[in-house]
């Protein structure tokens, strides 16, 4: 998962797309990037880190423009390689920037295609880096009588018509404006912004509509599924709807963890769905336990705090927050290495004695997916003291990867693919475990104001919304997430940047 912006002003971005990424860091604290147009020269700054780390007041001046995009990034396939920081960018045809949220199905696909037929160059092993290259050759292609709004929409669609999977991109083309777009599916978000200011309208588009409240900019609308957007440099928006089949089909993971609860995406608000998750728990709470004996509520935060709160509204029960945490260490879910992870979880969270000790806890999750952070977290509530410790996730059993952009690993390593919820509770040491059922989890995202089809459930349910992924994807993808072969491509890289540092040392650079 990834954070996108881009920004059409009427005075330099290099500020606001920094703001915005800062809002946006929750969707990806492995690497930060940001590229400007200064009247036709590009200015580019990326490199692994948080946002404050990647850039300083230097670079922060040498970012010269008004118009440019950004990017905060985590690794799915990929690696953590400071080379597949983003944006991306290509010189032909006009000079073309990316930043990409999402994952392509037919990578490997593409990748022969694009070397082979449209006889282009790939540096890296990101798949955002074949986007990149099929939307420039298809610009190329659509441009031979001049470059304009209707030949960039019409690029887009045939970059439809080659990429599939999740998608969500914002690109800047060299002296002309920024391109927006969303897969036919609408899996991954996309939101576009207005401001009116003295010197004319300003225009943004990012992933969530948290960086255009912090910016100021109102929402305007969702880019829809397939939908491609054009802001040229004057602010003036071109928009083309998707000449195919669209079902609308967000990623319903989205709701549950990745996104603020502030945001409003695809017109539903993640509050409110969170706020609802809580209260369809707490039923089937009631329903299967109707003689519990839960003295207290603890939510695991931060995302899970909304659920929790309602969870203990509706039984009538106390909420306390038991674990306070460490700001300063990273989302656990979103590090790169197993190893990483599972050290920080202790120094993330520690756990407030008073509010567990003799008690019988219930601790309410957003959802489980390796268990190895559940289980050191039961563990924390036995040695605080907790009589009993019994665990609510928000969210269904996660059995099976997420192909579309998120880092839901290797099937086996899954706690709940191939396992019941007795052996998970077993596994992460609970004294009891329950679960939200997936039609309840759907009922709590949805609401009237939305065009919704359906949500992509793939990770609950094993149903793949583009309708292409095979088995044998399945398990191609399972051997480059497992956590074997991250660590096997984090040595590699580490050894490359250790060799490029030595080099540009022995050269004085």
């Amino acid at each position: 998962m990834c954070g996108i912006v881009g920004i059409v002003g009427r005075e330099a971005v290099n500020h606001p797309l920094y703001n915005a990424l800062t809002v946006l860091q929750h969707r990806g604290q492995d690497a930060a990037g940001i590229i400007t147009d200064g009247d036709g020269l590009l200015q580019i700054r990326k490199g692994n880190g948080l946002v404050r780390d990647v850039f300083e007041e230097r670079h922060m001046r040498r970012l010269r423009g008004n118009v440019g995009i950004g990017h905060v990034r985590y690794p799915t396939a990929g690696s953590a390689s400071q080379y597949e920081a983003q944006p991306f960018y290509v010189n032909s045809p006009y000079g073309v920037c990316l930043a990409h949220n999402g994952n392509l199905v037919n990578a490997e696909e593409l990748k022969q295609l694009v070397e082979l037929h449209d006889r282009r160059h790939l540096n890296t092993n990101s798949d955002s880096e074949i986007l990149l290259n099929v939307l420039a050759h298809e610009l190329g292609r659509h441009s031979s009588n001049g470059l304009r709004p209707p030949e960039i929409l019409a690029a887009v669609q045939s970059l439809h018509q080659r990429c599939s999977g999740g998608y969500a991109v914002v690109a800047m083309i060299c002296g002309h404006g920024i391109v927006a777009f969303r897969d036919p599916y609408g899996i991954r978000p996309i939101i576009l912004g207005v401001r009116e200011t003295p010197a004319g309208v300003e225009r943004m588009v990012a992933s969530e509509s948290v960086a255009l409240d912090a910016l100021g900019f109102e929402v305007d609308r969702d880019i829809l599924p397939g939908e491609a957007v054009f802001i040229g440099k004057d602010g003036a928006l071109h928009s083309r709807e998707f000449d195919g089949e669209a079902v609308y089909s967000p990623c319903i993971f989205e709701f549950v963890y990745f996104a603020r609860p502030d945001s409003i995406i695809d017109n539903l608000s993640v509050y409110k769905a969170r706020l609802r998750m809580g209260e369809t728990l707490a039923a089937k709470i009631q329903r299967t336990r109707p003689h519990h004996d839960i003295d207290v509520v603890i939510p695991i935060p931060d995302t899970s705090r909304t659920a929790a709160m309602q969870v203990a509204y509706r039984l009538g029960l106390k909420y306390r927050e038991g674990f306070i945490k460490n700001r300063y260490i990273g989302r656990t879910f979103i590090m790169p290495e197993q190893a990483a992870r599972q050290a920080s979880v202790r120094r993330k969270l520690n756990a407030i004695d008073l509010e567990f000790g003799g008690k019988n806890v219930l601790l309410v999750d957003d959802s489980i997916v390796r268990g190895t952070t559940s289980r050191q977290i039961v563990e924390m509530a036995r040695e605080a003291g907790a009589r009993s410790v019994y665990f609510a996730s928000a969210s269904p059993p996660v059995r099976h990867p997420n192909v579309y952009g998120i880092d839901m690993p290797a099937a086996h390593e899954l706690i709940a693919a191939g396992r019941t919820e007795e052996q998970v509770q077993q596994f992460i040491g609970a004294d009891w475990l329950v679960y939200q059922d997936l039609e309840d989890l759907v009922d709590a995202v949805d609401h009237d104001k939305s065009d919704i089809v359906a949500f992509d459930t793939s990770c609950f349910s094993g149903e793949y919304v583009t309708g292409d992924v095979s088995s044998e994807y399945l398990h191609a993808l399972e051997v480059v997430r497992s956590n074997t072969a991250k660590a096997r491509r984090d040595e590699r890289v580490r050894r490359d940047e250790v060799g490029d540092d030595a080099m540009q040392a022995a050269a004085g650079l």
